[in-house]
């Protein structure tokens, strides 16, 4: 390692709150070893298009910057589109040219802050020749080997808000809210936040649920003369397979005719899912207990708004310790946080696989012993 080294910072996992502070904890470790740091737009297109810029993709960094560096999530440089010469589309591999393009820029290495999907990318990358560390950013939290995404503690904060909102609503109209939040894969946004409201149930990805068990509790309470309701839903929680209803099968079928080659739950990018699970669900707990439901959406609002002083410090701790590794000679790895400590794991380690909630760990323990249902048919001890 040189004592001169001009490195780059992209984004390519969406926005989250708080962008900033990982790319002001990059700027200020950079400085105090005598780096520059430059930031690339739009993740790697400001190295793959350059002519799309004013400033040619590349911008200067000596401060935040996270909101106007932009993200390019759908880009891969190894299936990028383009119009042929017979003015056809077909996808290329440029992911030799953008390597070069790095090196032809001066940067000598590339910190990514991305998300679960990205990382699989970068791992490429890397096994090319890029010098990357990444940081690990997820509103959900499921990004493998690390316990906390950066992005994470502000969706949740912003989600229990929202949630007590939506309680005092139910409790003062007599209606049992079901609101649905982030959480394909994984269902800690729903669980954390269903525990801080003290939510009546919650339905995450992990756990098939049986809406029948919830009704039970539901009517329960509205016939001891509470007759409000909260109910938490992933956007990935699914019922039970024999619990299936008529309208999820349709929406499957349709599915299926739009996107022939779509097996098992198909993403956003094929079908926009955004609040499917929250009018089901809502529609049959409101024929089970014949009590008035009424379903919510809070989506990408929870990407909103201003970051929480975890997540500020979390970013400042993320981007300074890719600083610190990039200087101690790391490539191929990805900023974890297992705390107390700020460690690094390879990238092999985190991609290819989801952090889910494990059956038996504490925060489900924690659900259990406050009542608070996951539709199981035989709860656990």
């Amino acid at each position: 390692m040189s004592s001169t080294k001009r490195i780059a910072v992209n984004v390519g996992g969406g926005f989250v709150p708080g962008l900033d502070a990982v790319v002001t904890g990059v700027v200020r470790a950079a400085g105090e070893l005598g780096w520059s740091v430059a930031g690339i737009r739009d993740g790697f297109d400001g190295l793959l298009f350059p002519e799309r810029y004013p400033d040619g993709g590349l911008v200067p960094l000596t401060g935040n910057a996270g909101e106007v560096l932009g993200n390019a999530t759908r880009t891969n440089p190894f299936c990028v589109r383009h119009v042929n010469a017979e003015n056809q589309v077909e996808e290329v591999d440029r992911s030799g040219e953008l390597i070069e393009r790095t090196r032809a820029s001066g940067l000598d290495a590339v910190i990514s802050v991305v998300g679960p999907q990205a990382l699989s990318i970068l791992f490429k990358l890397h096994r090319q020749g890029l010098t990357t560390i990444c940081v690990p950013t997820s509103v959900e939290n499921d990004v493998a080997a690390t316990q906390l995404s950066f992005g994470f503690n502000s969706a949740l904060s912003f989600a229990v808000d929202m949630l007590e909102r939506v309680r005092q609503a139910a409790r003062a109209a007599g209606k049992i809210g079901v609101v649905e939040v982030a959480g394909e894969h994984a269902g800690w946004l729903a669980l954390q936040a269903g525990i801080a409201v003290c939510a009546d149930a919650v339905l995450i990805p992990e756990i098939p649920y049986d809406l029948h068990e919830i009704a039970v509790r539901l009517r329960h309470k509205i016939d001891t003369g509470q007759a409000s309701g909260l109910v938490v839903v992933a956007e990935g929680a699914a019922p039970s397979e024999d619990e299936l209803q008529p309208a999820a099968v349709a929406f499957d079928a349709f599915k299926a005719a739009l996107s022939p080659g779509a097996t098992g739950r198909a993403r956003s990018h094929v079908i926009d899912r955004s609040g499917f699970v929250a009018k089901t669900v809502a529609l049959e707990l409101q024929r089970l207990t014949d009590h008035a439901t009424y379903p919510l959406v809070l989506g990408e609002l929870v990407k909103g708004g201003p970051p929480t002083a975890v997540d500020r410090q979390l970013g400042l701790a993320y981007g300074a310790g890719a600083v610190r590794g990039l200087h101690a000679g790391r490539s191929g790895v990805m900023v974890s946080f297992q705390p107390p400590d700020l460690t690094f794991v390879p990238l092999a380690e985190a991609i290819n696989r989801t952090r889910t909630v494990p059956a038996d760990g504490m925060f489900m323990k924690v659900a259990r012993a406050l009542g608070i249902s996951f539709g199981e048919r035989e709860v656990r001890s």
